[in-house]
């Protein structure tokens, strides 16, 4: 129960890796404030909560709505008095296609969404944070955060400005105790998945991709496992790790004892950087040092 007393804020809780990380904030004793723009999708995860023996309160929100948003952090402290946790795991694809046939409205409207909304969550939160002195924020990032995600721009330039946030907020709060966090989740298999199928040739190479993970009946990462990742990134096990982005399925992230979180914590590793002999300096001294151990 390493959430026992806790409260957490989980947005995009109605379905897919929001829903998943709910359940594994409830199963770790976290009481929940769970959001989501569909309100028969939160009914039935608050009811799989409180099978659990777990609590739930549930608020209907768009998170690109600030007003929205106030109601979170207002619900959080109505019925629990505080906010330890956030976790903004709302998010969507946005038009499918190359960028100069999207509709251009939609476009922005993923970035809403995906970065806005993320922005929102965290400067409404972030007041209480500071005040108490701790609290852990942990984004979502994904496909083209890292590497170009070809007709997927929307998707894929919210999701690296995410990290950039992460990473920017990081270095605001650290005085104050707040770490802050971004996940790369790996292609989960959720209902965004059905949307590169639905798109067709518009999707591109991710197509391929997709069509291979259900054909083999693996159908991609789990979604339990950058949930799992979450609740490791809001613990106390993770102390120190803050403005990095963390992988779910190609980080060991499982395995890392004290001594490669510091490593973690005090390196540029899990960061978006530009790579050219500065930024890398930092990489290969911690290489050569360890070579010579």
């Amino acid at each position: 129960m390493r959430f026992k007393s806790k409260v957490a804020i989980v947005t995009g809780a109605g379905r897919g890796i929001g829903e998943a990380t709910a359940l594994a904030f409830a199963r770790e004793g976290a009481r929940l404030v769970i959001a989501s723009r569909t309100e028969t999708e939160l009914a039935q995860v608050s009811r799989s909560v409180a099978q659990m023996g777990g609590e739930a309160v549930a608020v209907v929100a768009d998170v690109t709505d600030p007003a929205n948003v106030e109601k979170l952090t207002k619900a959080a402290i109505d019925n629990y008095g505080d906010i330890d946790i956030l976790v903004n795991a709302a998010g969507v694809y946005g038009p499918i296609g190359v960028m100069w046939e999207v509709d251009p409205d939609k476009w922005l409207q993923a970035l809403h969404i995906n970065l806005y909304g993320t922005f929102l969550c965290c400067r409404a939160v972030l007041p209480r944070m500071v005040e108490k002195r701790s609290g852990s924020i942990i984004n979502f990032s994904g496909g083209g955060a890292t590497a170009p995600l070809p007709r997927f721009s929307a998707y894929g330039v919210s999701k690296a400005a995410v990290v950039r946030l992460t990473e920017t907020l990081a270095e605001e709060v650290k005085q104050y105790g707040v770490r802050v966090n971004a996940i790369a989740p790996g292609a989960v298999d959720t209902r965004l998945q059905d949307e590169v199928l639905a798109a067709g040739d518009r999707a591109g190479r991710l197509l391929e991709q997709i069509r291979a993970l259900r054909e083999s009946g693996k159908g991609g990462v789990p979604r339990e496992l950058p949930a799992e990742l979450a609740v490791f990134l809001a613990s106390a096990e993770s102390a120190g790790i803050s403005g990095k982005l963390i992988s779910a399925p190609h980080d060991d992230w499982q395995s890392w004892d004290e001594a490669r979180i510091r490593d973690v914590a005090s390196l540029p590793w899990f960061t978006l950087r530009r790579i050219d002999q500065f930024t890398l300096k930092p990489f290969l001294d911690d290489i050569k040092g360890k070579s010579k151990d």
